[in-house]
């Protein structure tokens, strides 16, 4: 660990399922965090499918983080996440992994997948502690600037290895050892 990750500070905060009311916020904390931003309708067609999750961290009243996933019948795949910038580095995004990872199961959910933009290095290097590997380069994914992106997936311990071809983990070369 280096010195500056020994010296942050940690918030506890309260993970609970999204509602209407905490859309001010989210949609604070998605715009000052992505040059791409959602906007409320992108949320909100998302969460009124039957499978799409929202999440949120909340510190005082104040929701400070979100996560939108989807489950899937084998994994959880996260659609959107961001903590707001006030707050990063304080372990809100790694609890909210974390209540995740918890939601996996050696017979039901076995992984959890997400998509990074190539050029989102703080992402890959947030998901990459948090135990995930980029498996896979999606080429132009992002329609709305035609970047790249990195597949990231997170195996539950006993989960075999089943489809996911091996791929160039460029994010390796940046982690501790």
């Amino acid at each position: 660990m280096n010195a500056g990750r020994a010296d942050q500070q940690q918030v506890r905060v309260h993970i609970r399922w999204m509602i209407r009311r905490d859309m001010p916020e989210v949609l604070q904390a998605e715009q000052l965090s992505f040059d791409y931003a959602w906007t409320e309708e992108d949320f909100l067609r998302c969460l009124r499918q039957r499978n799409c999750i929202g999440m949120v961290a909340e510190s005082g009243e104040r929701v400070i983080g979100f996560m939108i996933y989807e489950l899937h019948k084998a994994k959880l795949h996260i659609l959107n996440f961001a903590v707001h910038p006030d707050w990063r580095r304080q372990s809100v995004g790694s609890q909210m992994v974390a209540k995740l990872i918890s939601k996996l199961s050696s017979h039901r959910r076995t992984r959890i997948t997400l998509e990074v933009r190539e050029s989102n290095l703080a992402g890959q290097m947030f998901f990459s502690r948090q135990g995930f590997r980029a498996v896979r380069v999606l080429r132009s994914f992002y329609e709305d600037s035609g970047e790249d992106a990195y597949l990231m997936e997170y195996r539950f311990a006993d989960a075999p290895a089943d489809d996911i071809e091996e791929a160039v983990n460029r994010i390796a070369q940046y982690e501790e050892n």
